[in-house]
């Protein structure tokens, strides 16, 4: 299909906003958000490029600037570089290299679309999550002469973790090993065999020559033995299961408290989940008070209901302390409180991960202080199967146990993007350090579990906790101490002997000294965390408070 003619039909379709505002007859296109992923040089931008041409969504002023900047930063040659369109960094022209994600927005007679474009690079790999983690489909693109390399892999498990259960493998540059059918095949099969465990609903693969337009937007006479849809048209009708909405439990997480005078309180948030209507019956989470919506206001005016993704302010019918960051979910699907996780996460601070290290939780409205007290397992980026690993270095993935200092409602990230996701950030630096995904299951029994075992096996479990997992530098660290209170305890007592000459009182001074000092250090240390702890909160509501979220 020719640029001209894809502008034609573009031209003549009707416009979804185009009638009356009430026609219950008007025919309005669905939207698809997806990304392009893979490895450096692959083809993202230059495929993007492609199809933004194809679909008539270059005009030809801008078609005649990126004649000009391809002679200037392109790479295709005398032909027009189509990454250049979406390529729009100084730094990203000069080195040919995607860096931040781009997002464009096309459409078609048949659907509308949302792409982003992220960077194949490792270094931005955190750039690639941000981008995955809004997306319904991935398409994942491989260059033909090099098959599958980590960096596919990686961005392939990536996908799979924040959700996306559509994949589209287009295998690129066949151009470029003479439209072989044998390497397209080899490289599927290498493919399905790779990701075998991830969960992915549909996998469909697509042999193209993104410079060319072979197979992305109309068929390819060079790839006839290729029997299925071009790569837009697949976008245009694949289908995407129902979201948030589908939910039967509301979960409204508490962004701001609208107080604009003195006879109006309202709860205002985007609605994550379910459907939500006046006379519902509501928790507040974490304090489990219980109420009733009242009114429901959205940006058109007051509501009988709402659904998951509105913007909308509540009231309800009792006077209950609710706050920033507390949920309003309905009473009978209420998540759970924890103040331990289990979650996946995805490295991306340049240090690397320090187990027993604090850091900043930021869920959904939620804040919390966290310690990552336990590090199971790490994730081989070559093979994706388990392997132990005592750290986590940039761009590493593995699963954790994450302590909280104050219990939040949370859920399984399968379950709720809203209260299954989230970040990690530095306390000092203030750097996003790590994406988080909550597990559906405990590697290890939670604290609410342990009280269940025996006093030895729930002892056990909790000193393993604070110790660290073997090998860790928390465990080394906490082995350093111990040594080096023994040895204080062991010169106490020689000293003791020394000025007096009796081994008896020695002895019992040490021992008494090896069994004090860690008890009142622990409760010192104890007392201050809880004292610091409570003048975090106090400042926290005194902010609110200032900023008029408070109640």
């Amino acid at each position: 299909m020719s640029a001209l003619k894809a502008r034609q039909r573009a031209a003549e379709a009707p416009l979804p906003g185009n009638g009356p505002a009430n026609d219950d007859g008007l025919q309005t296109r669905s939207l698809l958000r997806f990304i392009t992923c893979g490895s450096v040089d692959d083809g993202k931008s230059t495929l993007i490029g492609r199809i933004l041409y194809e679909t008539g969504a270059v005009f030809e002023d801008q078609l005649g600037a990126l004649k000009r900047d391809s002679r200037k930063f392109g790479t295709q040659g005398d032909k027009v570089d189509f990454a250049l369109l979406v390529d729009g960094l100084a730094a990203e022209r000069e080195q040919g290299i995607t860096i931040d994600v781009a997002y464009r927005y096309f459409s078609t007679p048949r659907r509308s679309f949302i792409v982003a474009d992220t960077p194949g690079h490792e270094q931005y790999t955190r750039n690639m999550a941000t981008g995955a983690s809004t997306a319904d489909l991935a398409v994942i693109l491989v260059d033909a002469r090099l098959g599958l390399l980590s960096q596919t892999l990686r961005h392939s498990f990536i996908v799979s973790l924040v959700g996306v259960r559509h994949v589209v493998v287009a295998v690129n540059k066949m151009d470029l090993v003479g439209y072989d059918q044998g390497v397209f095949e080899r490289i599927c099969a290498a493919y399905r065999s790779a990701v075998a465990g991830l969960g992915f609903t549909q996998i469909r693969f697509v042999p193209i020559s993104a410079r060319d337009g072979d197979n992305v937007t109309s068929a390819s006479a060079s790839m006839g033995w290729y029997q299925g849809a071009p790569l837009l048209e697949h976008l245009e009708t694949v289908a995407i299961e129902a979201g948030n909405a589908a939910h039967p439990g509301a979960v409204l997480p508490v962004q701001w408290v609208n107080r604009p005078n003195s006879s109006f309180r309202g709860y205002s948030g985007n609605l994550a989940r379910g459907h939500l209507a006046i006379g519902d019956a509501v928790a507040v989470l974490p304090s489990g008070r219980t109420s009733r919506v009242a009114r429901i206001l959205t940006p058109a005016g007051d509501a009988g209901h709402a659904a998951a993704g509105q913007a909308l302010t509540v009231t309800i019918a009792d006077e209950i302390d609710i706050s920033r960051g507390d949920v309003l979910v309905a009473v009978a699907h209420r998540p759970p409180v924890r103040r331990q996780l289990a979650a996946r996460l995805l490295w991306t601070g340049e240090a690397p991960l320090a187990l027993g290290g604090s850091y900043a939780l930021k869920l959904a409205s939620s804040q919390a202080h966290v310690v990552v007290r336990t590090l199971h397992h790490g994730i081989d980026v070559a093979t994706l199967a388990q392997v132990p690993v005592t750290g986590l270095a940039m761009n590493d993935i593995g699963l954790a146990t994450i302590d909280l200092d104050r219990p939040l409602a949370v859920l399984p990230f399968a379950e709720s993007t809203e209260l299954g996701g989230f970040i990690l950030i530095d306390r000092i630096s203030h750097e996003t350090v790590a994406f988080g995904f909550i597990a559906e299951d405990d590697p290890e029994p939670a604290e609410t579990g342990a009280r269940s075992e025996s006093g030895f096996a729930a002892l056990r479990s909790k000193l393993r906790r604070h110790a660290g997992s073997p090998g860790s530098a928390r465990r080394a660290a906490v082995a350093g101490l111990g040594l080096g209170q023994a040895a204080a305890s062991l010169l106490i007592g020689g000293l003791v002997y020394g000025l007096t000459g009796s081994l008896p009182m020695a002895l019992l001074v040490a021992a008494s000294d090896l069994v004090l000092r860690p008890v009142l250090l622990g409760g010192a240390w104890t007392a201050a965390h809880a004292t610091w702890r409570r003048r975090q909160a106090r400042n926290r509501s005194l902010a609110e408070n200032v900023l008029g979220d408070g109640i």
